[in-house]
């Protein structure tokens, strides 16, 4: 009998699949222990393993580590990792400029993509063809330059920055690949398993021109949604111009299923989806609060606010002005100084009880001269056993002499909620042997503009000043006009600064009143 014919390759095949099978201990013992040529082809198989994990482990082998990850650009390799993986995802990305988001969802993440998924293709556009092709040729060029590492190659007859595919496996007619477009533009052809949007609109100009927004929206329905092929998957990566952008129109008229990584560059929301503390930059080891500091007053508060903290605003604000605020504003080692006489709690509830309203919880004092200082905002989506609890907490927090409660959904039920939490307090030890705060009734009858403006101009005269930067409150200030939503922390500041600025409300008082424009001070 002949001997049996030895395959290196299907050989050194198996023994690199055996070394991937296992633990980190046995492949650095296993490497060790193999001569210098199988140890090269161990190494180049741990590279691959470690490019395989995420589009940011394949950036920093590729680039040396001059790639830089952060714990924001881990969300982004976490959705194409899910994509990969074979879940369907529909995803906003919302993160402030100069932070990563299109190198890595419109660039990295592809390349990673094509090469989990050779078969399968991406369809990316922009607000503008060049851009989109931009995109487009440094993934092209990537698999052209790193043809061996990636384990993908280009198809020698499609090879356009706009549209390539890849070279199909043995025996196998299907083409993975890529193609751009403008937003706007034709994308007819083959559809796609991964779509990408990256900036829809140019800028400012382009976002707050209606007849625009409406072009981006019917591009959308009618050219880019109709491309998808079963099971396919959306990113779209969109700085929050205008409310009405197209992330704000999706969330308007058909928000199931979409999946939201809104990350502003400074962190305002005790729910941040990094866990930040309000004030904590995004990516400091780039930007940190100093910078984001000059940055905001370099651009102004309204490219501020949508640009880098993902609120856009109406071009002009209402009431307040930005000023009115920040020129007066005190920190709590100044306000340690000062002998405030009076300290109330204000609560406007939602109108509802579920835990999905946001329900306004605010704190202000005043002290001996007349002037008003707003102390905390503990506002936050809250049924009412929970915004009782926390208006009661902040209540023994600051030793408030009064906790009021806007009353027109039910001064009744308000009262009783107030006196439960309160209540469940005491039995809990945590009222520091405090008696319950006087109840306050308001029935704001007047208009918001009639209750809002007599406070707005209180701050004009530099009467009040914010302890510490409250950015959710501040912005629905600055934000609101007439005519506009609700706003529950708003409200509750305005309730709380009136109960205080009053002359009848000087002192400790019981019983219900109804609120009126300030005498004197229209």
């Amino acid at each position: 009998m002949g001997k049996k014919h030895r395959d290196p390759e299907a050989e050194l095949t198996a023994v690199i699949e055996q070394y991937k099978k296992l633990s980190p201990v046995e492949r650095e013992l296993m490497a060790n222990q193999v001569k210098a040529p199988m140890r090269a082809h161990l190494a180049r198989a741990e590279r691959g393993m470690l490019m395989d994990r995420s589009p940011g482990r394949m950036a920093t082998v590729m680039t040396d580590g001059i790639e830089l990850q952060a714990p924001h650009l881990d969300l982004i390799d976490n959705l194409y990792r899910r994509i990969a993986a074979g879940e369907r995802i529909k995803a906003m990305v919302e993160m402030p400029p100069r932070h990563g988001k299109s190198q890595r969802a419109s660039r990295w993440g592809p390349l990673w993509f094509l090469r989990r998924q050779p078969l399968k293709r991406v369809m990316l556009a922009s607000y503008g063809s060049e851009l989109a092709d931009d995109h487009g040729r440094w993934v092209r060029d990537q698999i052209g330059e790193h043809t061996d590492l990636l384990g993908i190659k280009l198809h020698p007859g499609s090879r356009a920055a706009s549209r390539f595919d890849l070279l199909a496996p043995p025996k196998s007619g299907v083409r993975g690949g890529m193609v751009t477009a403008g937003v706007g533009g034709s994308l007819t052809g083959k559809g796609f398993d991964l779509g990408i949007v990256d900036d829809p609109f140019k800028g400012s100009d382009d976002a707050s021109s209606p007849a625009q927004r409406d072009r981006v929206w019917e591009w959308y329905r009618s050219v880019f949604y109709t491309r998808r092929a079963p099971g396919a998957s959306q990113i779209i990566i969109n700085t929050r111009w205008h409310e009405d952008d197209l992330c704000g129109r999706i969330l308007q008229q058909d928000p199931d299923g979409w999946e939201r990584i809104n990350l502003p560059a400074i962190a305002d929301s005790p729910d941040d989806i990094l866990g930040r503390p309000i004030g904590a930059a995004l990516w400091p080891s780039r930007y940190d609060e100093q910078d984001l500091a000059d940055t905001r007053k370099a651009v102004g508060e309204r490219i501020w606010w949508s640009l880098y903290q993902q609120r856009p605003r109406p071009m002009e604000g209402g009431v307040w002005k930005w000023p009115w605020i920040s020129d007066n504003r005190i920190s709590p080692q100044q306000l340690l100084g000062i002998n405030l006489t009076r300290v109330v709690v204000f609560v406007d509830p939602s109108g509802g009880d579920t835990q999905r309203d946001e329900v306004g919880v605010v704190a202000a004092g005043r002290d001996a001269k007349g002037d008003l200082y707003v102390l905390a905002d503990r506002s936050a989506q809250m049924g009412a056993e929970q915004w009782g609890r926390a208006a009661c907490q902040l209540a023994i927090d600051l030793r408030a002499d009064a906790i009021g409660v806007e009353n027109n959904f039910g001064g009744d039920m308000a009262r009783q909620v107030i006196a439960q939490a309160w209540a469940e307090l005491d039995r809990e030890n945590l009222t520091r042997g405090l008696l319950r705060p006087r109840l306050i009734d308001v029935f704001a009858k007047q208009g918001k503009r009639l209750r809002a403006e007599p406070i707005a101009q209180l701050y004009a005269q530099a009467l009040v000043h914010h302890v510490g930067e409250f950015v959710s409150l501040e912005g629905q200030m600055v934000t609101w006009m007439a005519g506009m939503d609700s706003p529950d922390r708003m409200d509750a500041a305005v309730h709380a600064l009136t109960e205080l600025a009053e002359p009848a409300s000087s002192g400790p008082t019981t019983g219900t009143y109804t609120r009126g424009p300030l005498p004197g001070r229209r």
